[in-house]
């Protein structure tokens, strides 16, 4: 197969080509790591512009319409927007991202609107390079707001949704949401909660639960770490939302604008400097693995002796682990 011109993609993706920006999405996703690395490197100066939004929650809470509705506010204030919505944990849950695709078809005459699901197919280690590649080549083609919307609430959905600037977690009432955000440490991440469907019976109810949860989480937060991004005078806002009538939306658009705000006048390394420090790490390991699963070169020969020395019992593991990493040295 030809080398893929991606010179020649990244002058025509510049000039607002759909077809050059759907065929740099392929490349990053297919994971040709000497293919992606060239998008990476040739985009990355173009980027910086995008404002990232998560979107994550339990399947049935309304995401993706929440996700619809808020790309209507969007437009409306003259926002360019695009849409990853992003399976990280199974290749079998496809339909799930066409009913994404279904529930967009809202969108799909309006140029300034860009859909493109993405699924792991079982690599979640390929995943963490192709997210944010395939973040960076949504911001190169000049869009203000990118939203990745994940399909559950697994440890990896809410990775990628902590990749974005603004997190928005999205629950409805009835489902149980409160017990299960506590369980998967969701509020963690969240900066901005959503109740959706809150038309319907216990919403207050699942409103309170939330809003005790968080009260309590913030007078017991440990202080921050020098990793754990801008310190940020921002207590999570519980939002209700009809989204399927658009009703709660405006006003979850301008909460994203206050979170902005409040992220620009935050003391701390930023968001954007978290996630560089994040991506550089997940490339690295991801080399170091295939290098290691190979067969020639002295780490493979090297892991390959101490892992006889950890079945033999004449090293531990840890130990095993600090002697190959000081090989590299």
């Amino acid at each position: 197969m030809d080398a893929p011109d991606v010179a020649a993609l990244e002058e025509r993706l510049v000039g607002g080509d759909r077809r050059a920006l759907a065929r740099l999405l392929t490349l990053v996703e297919d994971g040709r790591g000497d293919v992606q690395a060239d998008v990476v490197a040739r985009l990355h100066p173009r980027t910086g512009g995008a404002r990232l939004v998560g979107i994550t929650g339990s399947p049935g809470v309304g995401k993706s319409s929440v996700t619809s509705a808020l790309v209507t506010a969007l437009r409306a204030v003259g926002r360019r927007v695009a849409v990853l919505a992003v399976d990280p944990s199974s290749p079998l849950t496809g339909g799930a991202l066409l009913g994404d695709r279904i529930r967009m078809q809202v969108h799909h005459r309006d140029p300034d609107v860009f859909v493109r699901s993405m699924a792991a197919r079982g690599h979640l280690g390929g995943l963490a390079a192709a997210v944010p590649a395939a973040v960076l080549v949504l911001d190169a083609a000049g869009f203000d707001d990118i939203i990745l919307e994940t399909v559950g609430v697994g440890q990896s959905e809410v990775e990628v949704a902590a990749m974005a600037d603004t997190t928005l977690v999205v629950m409805a009432p009835g489902l149980g949401d409160g017990v299960q955000a506590a369980k998967a440490g969701i509020l963690e991440v969240a900066d901005v909660l959503v109740v959706n469907k809150a038309d319907q019976p216990g919403a207050g109810r699942l409103e309170a639960e939330l809003r005790g949860m968080l009260e309590l989480g913030h007078a017991v937060a440990p202080p921050p770490s020098d990793d754990a991004g801008p310190t940020v005078s921002w207590m999570p806002p519980i939002l209700r939302t009809v989204a399927v009538r658009g009703e709660g939306v405006d006003a979850l658009r301008d909460t994203l604008d206050a979170h902005v705000a409040a992220l620009d006048a935050a003391a701390g390394p930023g968001r954007a400097l978290v996630r560089a420090r994040r991506w550089i790490t997940e490339i690295a390991a991801g080399r170091l693995r295939d290098v290691l699963a190979g067969d020639d070169g002295p780490l493979p020969a090297r892991l390959e002796e101490l892992a006889r020395a950890v079945a033999d019992r004449r090293v531990d593991p840890a130990t095993a682990a600090d002697r190959l990493l000081a090989g590299l040295g």
